[in-house]
């Protein structure tokens, strides 16, 4: 069963349980893949599909520093929820020293040598780590690697 199908099934399932918040966070996800629809004049891919979920979680964390500075601990907790609810739907993320291990072959492949080099390995690395690893972390194991 493909995202799109599964989006569907537990938005079914999420109005008979009456479970509002991932009710909520379903229904405006689907949203925003709609619009995606819309702009590509076509079916998503699966690649698509990910980068909205990876946007749409993005989003929300930028959000969460707001909250905490302003000590609003209820919308704290639920904006949490929402991503969980939305990193339940990613595919499984790699690990650190997954992340680390690639980008030393990636440093190795591309001759880097300086932290000058980061664009040029960072450009080498994303495509194959794309979707299943967070981009700043990816970023940071590079340039620490490069120090």
């Amino acid at each position: 069963m493909d995202l799109l199908q599964k989006l569907v099934e537990d938005q079914k399932e999420a109005m008979k349980a009456k479970d509002k918040l991932k009710l909520s966070v379903i229904r405006c996800l689907r949203s925003e893949l709609k619009y995606e629809e819309i702009e590509a004049k076509g079916q998503l891919k699966e690649d698509d599909v990910t980068a909205v979920l990876q946007r749409e979680i993005k989003k929300r964390k930028e959000v969460l520093a707001d909250y905490e500075k302003a000590d609003r601990p209820s919308l704290l907790q639920e904006l949490r929820q929402e991503i969980d609810i939305l990193s339940s739907y990613l595919p499984p993320q790699l690990s650190e020293e997954e992340i680390t291990a690639i980008a030393r072959e990636v440093i190795a492949e591309q001759g880097a040598a300086s932290a000058k080099d980061t664009g040029r390995v960072m450009k080498a690395l994303m495509p194959g780590v794309k979707g299943k690893a967070d981009g700043s972390l990816v970023k940071r194991i590079v340039q620490e690697l490069l120090q």
